[in-house]
């Protein structure tokens, strides 16, 4: 199966880090964050990956190459320009850059996966892929449900009850809200998504193809998931990521955790 992650964004959040790091080249425990991701997608059957790259891009292709160390094949797209021997970046939005790679050579030929590069997470691909699919859905967001007091700090996502996406909530104050249900930045697509999105100009997926789906009454979806995301928003958003993987506090890290550990303190 194939997927794809967004890795072309400048991660302005995250300055001072990401003036020299790619965010998901960020560190947990001396790995980069894209390389939990790549693990995760191995686990579930995704062999083949594409990942788009604008900002710092040499950083991420120079690391990760051609993916078989980590036992799947990476290609990338770069957005951007040449201009006197230097790679300029200038991303062309989530959604144009999957459109990019599209038009180039026809690569999202069955169901696929889409994953923001800047967080840590462990879900259940399978069962996703499968309700996915069993709703007949041309688009799906894996949704994470979050305390009531939180939802000012994300996009929530407001479904009926049969899981169809009915509209969106950018950060609403906490009385506003009409969902505890957030979008994590997990998509899962059919190819027929690309006859929403436009050739050749800047699109994104929350901003600009979610609303297009509403709007015309698309078979769009949303599946709410009880799994562990860590999501790298900003500079103490990953110091709190880090001493949460230390004190043992994230499950899918603990045994790297103490083992890391373990080899800090012989050290």
């Amino acid at each position: 199966m194939k997927a794809m992650i967004l890795a072309a964004g400048k991660g302005t959040r995250v300055r001072p880090i990401t003036y020299t790091i790619p965010k998901p080249m960020i560190p947990i425990l001396e790995k980069p964050v894209m390389e939990f991701l790549l693990e995760l997608l191995r686990q579930h059957g995704f062999t083949e990956v594409m990942v788009n790259v604008s900002h710092l891009a040499n950083e991420i292709e120079n690391y990760f190459r051609d993916g078989q160390r980590f036992g799947v094949e990476i290609a990338y797209s770069f957005e951007g320009c040449i201009t006197n021997g230097e790679l300029i970046g200038e991303a062309i939005g989530s959604a144009g850059g999957m459109r990019k790679i599209q038009d180039f050579q026809p690569f999202f030929d069955d169901t696929f996966i889409v994953l923001c590069g800047d967080a840590l997470i462990d879900v259940d691909l399978t069962e996703a892929i499968r309700w996915h699919r069993e709703k007949g859905s041309i688009a799906t967001i894996i949704m994470k449900s979050v305390p009531q007091d939180e939802v000012s700090s994300y996009g929530v996502v407001v479904t009926d009850d049969t899981g169809k996406i009915q509209a969106f909530q950018e950060k609403p104050r906490v009385e506003d809200a009409l969902s505890t249900d957030i979008n994590t930045g997990i998509y899962i697509f059919e190819p027929e998504i690309f006859d929403y999105i436009p050739s050749g100009q800047e699109f994104d997926i929350g901003g600009d193809l979610f609303p297009l789906l509403v709007e015309k009454g698309a078979p769009f979806y949303g599946i709410s998931m009880d799994f562990q995301w860590v999501d790298i928003g900003k500079v103490p958003d990953y110091w709190r990521a880090v001493r949460s993987v230390l004190q043992g506090d994230v499950k899918m890290f603990r045994f790297q955790a103490s083992r890391w550990l373990r080899g800090f303190i012989r050290g």
